[in-house]
Order: structure tokens, then sequence, then C-alpha cells
């Protein structure tokens, strides 16, 4: 791929889904990782420092120090509004609503945690008349790597057709710092976790893995151009059919035919 062109295009389709949609800025939520950062930067780029908010979201007890000190850094060193806002009473005050909550239901939890966060980019977009801008990349998006109606829960995808590996070299043409770029990848939804670490393979290997699915490979043989072990691919498989759903609308059931009524455009 073309990086510096894909740039370009990710840029316009930032400026022109703004421009269709009305606004003139946007909300970005900024985690201190890489995918976050870099769309900041092209958010930045396509419409203007002046119109772009970032939030950090840190949960306190957590949350590393590096990545609330990274967050800070680059929302100055873009110049743009920022605020960062704790999200652990929110959190606690769910929690003890909720009278069957634990704290060994780390999926539950950690999802809890992401749907907290997408609801306060939500309240800033709407306040603000913003849009908020998705950081998920197309890795993510096909192994279903994602909280649903969590970190999935936004307006537009700019890196939503970029894999991993393509995050990290437009990153680097765009000048994430290094220290940003050389983190372990990490959704920090709970104490330890690492993208690679819960999903059994580096990025590197996931990323040729779909690509050789999406040019029409089996499953099998990608496997063994790859050199994967059985469960590594049979994980991968799991998971891009078990999360499907999270790519389409809730569905529901069809009664037109009973209606016996269309409506055309």
């Amino acid at each position: 791929m073309d990086i510096d062109k894909a740039r370009d295009i990710i840029v316009n389709f930032i400026r022109d889904k703004a421009r269709e949609a009305g606004v003139k800025g946007a909300v970005v939520g900024i985690s201190g990782g890489i995918d976050s950062a870099l769309t900041a930067y092209l958010t930045v780029e396509a419409l203007g420092q002046e119109n772009v908010l970032g939030i950090h979201m840190p949960e306190l007890k957590l949350t590393p120090a590096e990545d609330v000190l990274d967050a800070t850094e680059m929302a100055e060193r873009l110049g743009i509004e920022f605020r960062t806002i704790d999200i652990s009473s929110p959190l606690m005050a769910f929690l003890e609503a909720i009278p069957d909550s634990r704290p060994d239901f780390k999926q539950a939890n950690g999802n809890l945690k992401a749907r907290i966060r997408m609801s306060i980019l939500y309240y800033y977009a709407n306040s603000m008349g913003k849009i908020v801008m998705g950081t998920g990349n197309k890795t993510e998006i096909l192994l279903g790597y994602f909280t649903k109606y969590g970190d999935g829960g936004v307006d537009l995808e700019p890196l939503g057709d970029l894999y991993k590996t393509e995050v990290r070299e437009m990153a680097r043409l765009v000048g994430v710092p290094v220290e940003i770029m050389d983190k372990a990848p990490s959704a920090g939804l709970w104490a330890g976790q690492t993208d690679e670490e819960e999903l059994g393979i580096s990025y590197e290997l996931a990323d040729r893995f779909l690509m050789l699915l999406l040019e029409g490979e089996s499953p099998q043989m990608a496997q063994n151009t790859l050199g994967l072990t059985v469960l590594q691919r049979d994980s991968l498989v799991r998971r891009i059919h078990a999360n499907l759903h999270k790519q389409k609308a809730p569905p529901a059931a069809d009664l037109d035919p009973l209606r016996g009524s269309y409506i055309t455009v």
C-alpha cells in the first residue's frame, strides 16, 4: 500500500464526512496508544487543531501513569483542547448499582468501562455539535476485537481499512512519538492485559492471516503458509465468526410480507 496516498484519502474522508454531517469539529478519545494517537493526528490535519477535542479517560488505579503522560503530551504537541476524566467514580457507581456485579467478571467489567468511555465522548460531542471519531483498525474490526457499543460506538472509523501493521507505518509517517509507537498494544480493560497475549498471536501474523483469507485462501492454507499452530488458526477463525454481529445492525424480524407494502426511494 502507498501509505502516503492512504493518508490523503483518510484525511479527505474525515473532512468530507464532517461536512456531510454539518459539523466542523470532532471528539477523539486519546488513550496514550498508537491507534488513538494516529486518529488524533489525522483529525487535526483534516479539521484543524481548533476544531478537535481530545479526551483521556483513565481508570486511575489501573491506567499506567505513562499513558496519562503520553496522552497529555500528545495533545499539547497537537495544540488541541484536552480533557482528562477519571472513569473510576462512574464505574464504581454502576458496579454498586448492579446487585450481581463481581470483580472476577473481567469481560463484563471491561466492556462496561469501554461503554462508559463511549458515553462520555458522546456527551461532549452532543453538547458541542461535534462527531465522535473511532480509533479501531481493520485487524480489530475483522476479528471483532472491540466492545460492541463501547469503542465500537462511534460516528467514523478513519483507520477502519488499515491493518494494525499499516497503522504503525502511517504513525511513523505523521510523526507519532516513538515512545507511543513502541508500547505493547493494550485495551487497558484489566491489569496486565495486552492485545497480542489475549489474541494468542502477533499483530503481524494476524494481519497476514486475514489478508490471505480475504484473498480467497482457506484457513488451513493460510495456516500452512504462515507456520501457525492449529490453536492459533482456530482461535482467529472462531473470533471472526463469533463477532460478525458486531459489524452489523441489530437484526429485526421482517414483517413486510404481512403488510404487503414496501418503501421505495
